[in-house]
């Protein structure tokens, strides 16, 4: 059985690649989730979700060539 990892993205990212990791782990289109990230910053208030994506950036490892192998 094959299990699946989150890793941050390399080539989906614009700021750590939280999202294109996610993108990528959740088969969906991380605009989207990078959409409904930044509503829920908006509307809950920019520090709990700029601490959330801080903590995400720091504990989501790297995706590196090896670990696919």
């Amino acid at each position: 059985m094959d299990h699946k990892r989150l890793y941050k993205s390399d080539s989906n990212k614009i700021f750590a690649g939280i999202y294109g990791g996610f993108g990528e782990f959740l088969n969906i289109d991380p605009v989207l989730l990078r959409v409904v990230w930044l509503l829920v910053v908006i509307f809950t208030g920019v520090v709990p979700g700029v601490v959330a994506y801080i903590i995400a950036a720091i504990i989501i490892p790297r995706h590196t060539h090896h670990q696919n192998l």
